[in-house]
């Protein structure tokens, strides 16, 4: 695996996830709306998760 992808595919990953989730919330109702909180949820579940974990 290579230093950039190391250090920088997490957060680009979680970028993109926000940033599908606030465009699925604007564009519509019904499936959107699932989408806009799997978007919305995942890094707020991912960053609790290393804030709640046992050391």
């Amino acid at each position: 695996m290579s230093p950039f992808r190391r250090l920088w595919g997490m957060p680009i990953l979680l970028g993109v996830l926000t940033a599908v989730g606030l465009v699925a919330g604007l564009l519509g109702d019904g499936w959107w709306d699932v989408v806009a909180v799997i978007g919305l949820g995942a890094p707020v579940a991912i960053g609790a998760w290393h804030m709640f974990r046992p050391r």
